[in-house]
């Protein structure tokens, strides 16, 4: 799953370019994004590097973070991204044993705003090799969710990390607010791209020169990004390299709209 810590009409957006069938619902301060399909199943990338291109692509060229949430046989992991700021990624083998970046819960406790003695020291926690040796990674990963409680999330019933994907999407069907989200074309996305832009507390980003300077570094970036991913055959890097070329080119257009205006 991923959460964004936005509300579900930001998150709509960017969700929907990743031309990906997904279903959305509230989470307190957050919002949830469900995978209906299993696109990690079809193509050579693990499902921990399906969810962080997914994340990456989503949080490109926003103000709020994105977390990435997997688990597959035991094993678990998240992946955090924002912005244009490196994505970090901890994950844990069906042992409970970790392997991430050193640091990564410091920077996950500094993004989300979470306390930087108390919370902190139980996210590290997580990550203490020697910690509840019998616990597996998916417990891990429950654990965090726990914890971003303070960071305003929460959760429907029955969207639990470890969960099976089909109860999860059940889940996610029926939880308060949710809705489907689905490619319908690029007319559909342009539309809907302009209005979140019009929208969104961006002020000074949605038009005029740091606007024309993000739209372009944008393009720049996606360019390449999507090169390298179809090399790679990565779907999940090459929606990140066309959501990338997509919201820049968004925001290029936008803003010489407003400056015709």
């Amino acid at each position: 799953m991923l959460l964004c810590r936005t509300e579900p009409l930001a998150a709509r957006s960017p969700a929907h370019l990743l031309r990906v069938r997904l279903l959305l619902a509230p989470a307190g301060a957050w919002t949830v994004l469900v995978p209906e399909d299993k696109p990690w199943l079809d193509g050579g990338a693990s499902v921990a590097e399906v969810f962080s291109g997914w994340g990456s692509a989503i949080a490109v060229g926003t103000n709020w973070p994105v977390l990435g949430l997997w688990w597959e046989g035991g094993r678990a992991g998240f992946s955090l991204a924002g912005g244009f700021r490196r994505t970090v990624a901890q994950e844990w083998d069906a042992a409970g044993r970790p392997a991430g970046e050193p640091g990564v819960m410091r920077t996950l406790a500094a993004r989300l705003g979470l306390d930087p003695v108390l919370d902190l020291e139980e996210l590290e926690r997580l990550t203490r090799p020697d910690a509840e040796p019998e616990v597996d990674g998916g417990t891990r990963l429950r654990g965090l969710v726990a914890l971003l409680t303070r960071a305003g999330l929460a959760l429907p019933p029955g969207l639990t990390p470890g969960e099976p994907a089909d109860r999860l999407r059940g889940a996610a069907r029926v939880a308060p607010g949710a809705e489907t989200v689905e490619w319908s074309g690029w007319r559909d996305a342009v539309r809907a791209e302009l209005d979140a832009v019009e929208a969104g507390p961006l002020g000074p980003w949605v038009h005029g020169p740091r606007a024309r300077l993000l739209g372009a570094a944008q393009v720049a970036a996606g360019a390449p990004l999507l090169v390298w991913a179809a090399r790679r055959r990565s779907p999940a890097w090459a929606a990140a390299g066309a959501l990338l070329l997509a919201q820049g080119a968004f925001s290029l257009a936008y803003d010489r709209a407003r400056a015709r205006g």
